[in-house]
């Protein structure tokens, strides 16, 4: 599906008007520190709840990097990548640049984080994505995009960009399920990878 509004190609870089709207503004910012560092605890936590140990983590579509640091706090030991396409983004914080779509890694992470970014690609590049999740990953994935349901129900529309795909949360979960079982709160492990979880704490 195409969404009619204003839709911005994936192929133009995001720059610096985009993140000042969007993040460094704190009268339109999409999200703030505060939540980007709940969002980190959480992640942390039910992986080490899982007992998944992580050494190495790729954010992809990192923009400005509010989960480095806290990230950072929560798993000291892992080593922390960003990925970009945004040629503003690369040049300013050092990420790599590449996309999620067919972005291939030395070596896979223990885990891979895509955060709303999916919405931004049409149904073909995103299928692509959710599929090269599980090429970049060893271990587990956080993925959150904006959806349909969202959009109805849940987003400040002030606050968020309307240049994106909107999807069903089914259609990204029919595609995860291929490679991931869920763990809870966006989080996925690779189908082959042992969790430890009682029966009522399983989705």
């Amino acid at each position: 599906m195409r969404n009619k509004l204003n839709f911005r190609a994936t192929e133009e870089a995001f720059d610096s008007a985009y993140f000042r709207k969007y993040y460094f503004n704190a009268a339109t910012r999409v999200t703030t520190a505060v939540e980007m560092r709940g969002r980190a605890q959480l992640i942390t936590a039910i992986l080490r709840h899982a007992c998944v140990p992580i050494r190495s983590i790729l954010d992809a579509g990192c923009g400005i990097g509010l989960l480095r640091k806290p990230l950072a706090t929560a798993m000291p030991r892992a080593r922390y990548q960003g990925l970009e396409t945004s040629d503003y983004l690369c040049i300013r914080y050092g990420w790599i640049k590449g996309s999620v779509v067919d972005f291939a890694a030395r070596s896979s992470s223990d885990l891979v984080i895509c955060y709303d970014v999916l919405q931004y690609l049409d149904d073909r590049e995103a299928a692509r994505a959710l599929s090269n999740l599980a090429k970049l990953t060893s271990a587990a994935i956080y993925v959150s995009a904006l959806t349909r349901e969202d959009w109805r129900e849940n987003c400040d529309r002030t606050r968020t960009d309307r240049a994106v795909h909107l999807r069903s949360g089914d259609w990204y979960r029919r595609r995860l399920r291929r490679h991931f079982k869920y763990l809870g709160f966006g989080v996925w492990l690779r189908k082959e990878m042992a969790a430890i979880l009682w029966d009522m704490e399983r989705s």
